[in-house]
Order: structure tokens, then sequence, then C-alpha cells
């Protein structure tokens, strides 16, 4: 797993052609967007004119979003989805040969209808763009490719704006040519791209489509809600555009009022941005170690936050010189700490939004993710709207500079960090499980992806060492898990909150609460029946040796009631740590004197074998399986 690269994925037919399609579709909407802004320089038009494009242009992309998205994703649910990609980098061959015929004639009211129907084809697009990859991925691979996807688009984007701009400037009188052809020619790569993403089975073929938006609207709009973290995931998403929409729309002024330079030190804040965004992207599976690591969203949230205050204080006035080029800025004292701000801003973006894409693709049931998609694509679209609308009323109405608006975009987003963390605390207990377990230990993985299944019930059986045994195997399992844990140890302070927040069942013996033990055999067996993944530590109790005692019999109990499959897994490496008994024993018997241990950031081993038919294995032949997995290290 250690030597595993997301980047694999760029060479597997399964995602290369939808990244390349999707890449492509970012690209050119931006190359036509910058296009239309240099054909009106071209074209010699009042600055009240552009003023008007520049103001009407993003209200009609993004109108179709709150018109169709409700219809686009039922589409997406119920169509093929190779096929429904083909159909839209079609549509979007059409759409580019009517602009194409804006930018031949000159004509702005055929670009704006061109710009209209784009809007339109992103709409059906989205749905499809994030609704394929839980089928196409496998869950530990979500991470990682939804960090390509956002890096793609992210790097694509700003490609396309530099591209589209620069097509007048070289061209010269035959830029309405050159625009044209490249608008259509990408379109057309776009589909033939297309034609080579393999067949992905609808989501809900049966599907009875409601072509009324607005009580479908109100139905997926439900559906976002149905599980509380998946409802607040999209929020977050939402509040990420909602971020970003206020961020770059200020850069251009920015970059002109507050760093002293124009058009090319606008597209140098944007560069710096779009890249921190897709390093972040990408880091992110490997901070994650390729689960669907939620614990990344705190960081992201707060990081940027941190970014956005300290961009305030790096530069609160106005540039001092004017006419400033990139070459002379980055020389220029004080530039450093700006770089690194717009920078570590686009980085901890990339932290707060992948793994919140990849929580609701995971957690969300397949016949609904296309919808669910659609319904955020609608709350993303009113977020971008208000976040236009009250950024040009700090400015025109309150007189707020830019900076303000930045400090107080820094302080919103912390208090809306801190409003999402505590109506869904599994957002910060995973947070704080990450950075103990990323804190203390190297961790070394040996068959877990190709051994806990992917999807359905299963029952995993340990080795209990230590007492961060639970949250190592959650940190290192693709798949949310139901933790089964002596009670003493789930009432710990502190860990307690964690555990009950990961909802995790604390069981005793029948000697010292039989009725507890018997309501954690009962909401075993009901998470089973739920298709969930249940842990349980068969020992019974912490080792006190550095041995594997011998494995009682309630993991019988619980198989004859629900014979799912059990995945053996073994810890290697944990007895020498701070948190097994060794180290209570070495600190005279109390938990709350443990001895720092001997190397930081010790290896630990996690191994899984093969899952067992459930129905026909016992406590002896699960306690064989996981001694021979941990070997001879405890």
């Amino acid at each position: 797993m250690s030597e595993y690269s997301q980047f694999a994925l760029l060479r597997q037919r399964r995602f290369l052609p939808y990244f390349a399609v999707q890449a492509l579709g970012a690209f050119n909407d931006n190359v036509y967007r910058q296009a239309i802004i240099a054909l009106l320089f071209f074209m010699g038009v009042s600055p009240e004119e552009r003023s008007l494009y520049t103001n009407l242009a993003p209200a009609l992309f993004i109108l179709p979003y709150f018109l169709f998205s409700a219809t686009a994703g039922q589409i997406a649910e119920k169509l093929e989805k190779s096929r429904l990609i083909r159909i839209t980098t079609a549509m979007e061959i059409a759409i580019m040969s009517l602009a194409a015929i804006g930018f031949l004639t000159q004509n702005m009211i055929v670009l704006l209808v061109a710009l209209f129907c784009t809007g339109l084809q992103s709409t059906l697009f989205g749905p499809v763009k994030y609704s394929i990859l839980p089928s196409v991925l496998k869950p530990e691979e979500l991470t990682g490719g939804n960090g390509l996807v956002e890096m793609g688009t992210s790097i694509s984007i700003l490609c396309g704006m530099i591209f589209g701009g620069l097509i007048f400037a070289l061209a010269g009188n035959q830029g309405p040519v050159v625009a044209a052809t490249a608008i259509v020619l990408l379109a057309v790569a776009g589909n033939l791209v297309a034609r080579r993403i393999p067949p992905v089975e609808a989501g809900a073929p049966d599907l009875r489509i409601n072509w009324n938006p607005l009580p479908e609207s109100l139905a997926i709009w439900k559906l976002t809600r149905k599980q509380v973290a998946v409802r607040n995931a999209i929020l977050g998403v939402s509040w990420f555009w909602f971020v970003g929409t206020v961020l770059t729309a200020q850069l251009p002024t920015y970059a002109e009022v507050n760093l002293g330079g124009a058009q090319e030190l606008y597209i140098f804040a944007l560069a710096l941005f779009s890249i921190g965004v897709g390093a972040g992207s990408l880091l992110c599976e490997k901070l994650s170690g390729r689960t669907v690591e939620i614990g990344l969203v705190p960081l992201g949230a707060f990081g940027v936050s941190a970014f956005m205050l300290d961009l305030y204080f790096a530069r609160p006035g106005a540039a001092l010189a004017a006419g400033v080029s990139v070459r002379d800025f980055v020389g220029l004292a004080g530039s450093a700490r700006i770089m690194l701000d717009l920078t570590g801003i686009g980085l901890f973006t990339g932290f707060f939004v992948v793994p919140l894409f990849a929580l609701i693709q995971s957690r969300t049931p397949k016949a609904e993710l296309s919808r669910v998609i659609a319904g955020m694509n609608i709350q993303n679209a009113a977020f971008i709207v208000a976040a236009a609308g009250i950024g040009i009323a700090l400015q025109r109405l309150l007189g707020w500079s830019i900076p303000q608006v930045f400090l107080a975009l820094a302080i919103a987003n912390a208090l809306v960090a801190i409003w999402i963390f505590t109506i869904v605390p599994e957002f910060l207990m995973r947070f704080l499980s990450w950075l103990l377990v990323r804190t203390l230990y190297r961790l070394e993985l040996h068959g877990i992806e190709k051994h806990v299944p992917d999807e359905g019930a299963a029952l995993i059986v340990c080795n209990h060492v230590s007492y961060m045994d639970a949250l190592i195997l959650a940190a290192t399992i693709p798949r949310p898990v139901r933790f089964v844990m002596y009670y003493r140890i789930f009432n710990i302070p502190v860990m307690r909150w964690i555990f009950r927040t990961a909802k995790a069942i604390p069981i005793a013996s029948p000697k010292e609460d039989a009725a507890l033990m018997q309501r954690a055999f009962d909401a075993i067996d009901a998470a089973l029946a739920e298709g969930e993944l249940v842990c349980i530590f068969p020992e019974g109790a912490l080792t006190r040796d550095g041995d594997i005692a011998p494995f009682k019999s309630g993991v019988e109990k619980i198989l004859a009631r629900r014979p799912v499959p059990v995945v053996p897994m073994a810890l290697r490496g944990m007895w020498a740590s701070m948190w097994s008994r060794r180290s209570v024993s070495a600190a005279g018997g109390r938990l709350g004197r443990m001895r720092v241990p001997r190397r930081f950031r010790a290896r630990v081993g996690v191994a899984a074998a093969a899952p067992l038919d459930g129905s026909a294995v016992d406590a002896a032949t699960l306690e064989a399986r996981v001694r021979a997995l941990r070997g001879d290290e405890a």
C-alpha cells in the first residue's frame, strides 16, 4: 500500500478517459469565457458594456443549475453513465459551433445564448461527473480519485483562462477565427475521448423521470438531508464554493490595488491559489492512508482561515507602487509572504473539499447518488450567487477594502467550520484520531485493500494489544467500522467522546453487567443487518504479556445469529507502545502515567487475511488465523 500512487489511475481505462473528458470540459469552458472578454476589447466596446457583460455572463451560466439540476440528476440516475457523457460532450460540440458563429460574426447576443447553453450542458454533466467515481473506483481509491479530479479541474480552469485571454493578443486580427476554431476542436476532442469511457451501469435504470423541476427539486433536496454526515458534507462543499467565489472575485482588483499590478499579476495570484488547490487535493490520499479520512476536513477549514487571516495582515493597505510586473513583485519585500498565503489557502482548500466529496460518494446509496449530487449543485449555485452579492455589498455599500473582506471571510470560515463540526462531531472526532495515529505511529498495511470487502456486512476479528487499537484500525480500514470494546475502555475520559461519536458498542462480561452484554449483542446484530462492518476483539481484554489470549465464544454467538463473512486481522509492533499493558506496568499500573515509547513514530503493522465463511468457523479457527497473521511480532 505504501508503494501505491494515485497516479496509477491515470494509466487505467476505467479512469483516464473520464479524467481527460472532465479536464477538457473545464479547460474549454474557461477558454470560451475568457475569449469573450478578449473579444470585447478587440471590438473596442466601452467599459460600461464590458461591465454589463462581466455581471451578466456569470448569471447566464449559473441560471441552468437552478432550472434544470433536478432533471439532470434524474437523467444521470436512469441512463448508463458513459452514454450520458457521450451525449453531453456531443451537446458541447453543437453549443461551441454556435459560439463559433458568434465569434466569427462578433455577435454578443449569439455568444451569450451559447454561454447559457454551456451552463445547461454543465448542469447535465455535473451529476454524472461525481456519481461515476464510486462505480469505477474501489473505496480505498475514492480519495485519490477525487484528488486527481479536483487537481485536474483547478489546473484546467487556470490554463483555460490563460489560453483564452491570450488568443486575441497572439492572433491579432485573426483572433475571432482562432477562438472559434479552438473551442470547436476542444469540444470534438472531448467527445472523441468520451467514447473511450467503458460502460458504467445506471444507478436506477427503472426510475420514472419527473419533468416538473419544482417538486423534483424539493424531492432531491430531501435526499441530500437523509444522512446527517452527508447533509453537512454537502453544506461544506457549498461553503467551499462560497469561499472560493468571494476570494477569486476579489483577486483582479486586489492584484491592481493592493499588489500594484494588473492582468498579469492577477493571473499569477490565481495560479498560486490553483496550484495550491491541486497540491492539496493530491496530498489528501497520502495524508489519509487511502481511506475516506474526513479528519482532514477540520485541518483544511482552520488552515484556510489561518492563511486568509495572514493575507490580511500581509498587505492591509494599498500598494506602494503601480505597474508592477510579476518579476518585480516576486522581488519586493513582503511578497513571499503573500505568495505563501495564496498557495496555503489553496492547499488547505484541497484538504477541505476532497474528503467531503469522497464522503458523499461513499455514504450515499448508488441509486440516489446522481440526484444527491444534483441537489448539491443547486445549493452550490445558491451559495455562489450569495457570495457574489455579499462581496459586492461589502465593498459598494459598506466601503470595505479587499483585505477587510479577506479578514471577514477568514473569521466567517472559522465560525462556519466550528458550527458544522459541532452539529456533526464525527468530523472533529476523526481529526483527533487521525492526528493521534499519524503523530504516534508509522503504519505498514498488508492485505487490507484486498481482503476487507468494499460493501456489505462483515465481522472483523483482531488481537487486542493497546488502548489505541480501535483508532489504528479505524485509520486503516477504508470503510466506517463499528467497534465493540470493553466498557471500561469505552469510558476513558476524552477517548469516550471519540468512541461514542464513532458509534462504538460497549460490552461487559455477564458477571459485570449481563444487561449491557445483551444490549451489545443486539447492537452488533443490528449493525450487521444494516450491512455495516463490525470489529470485535475476541480475547475480551488487552493482552497482559504480549501474546494472544484464547478467543472467547462470543464471536461464535454473533455468527450463529448472523453468519456474515469474517475477516481476520492482526496488529504488530504495538506491545512496546505507550498505550499497552506493558507500558502501564512500567508506569506503576496507572493509565495516567504512560512512559514515552523508545522510538517516536514507531512502525506498526496491520495485516488482514482473506474472509472466512461465518457459518463454518469457530473461535479456535479464528484465533489460529490471527496468530498466523501476527507472526512472532506482538
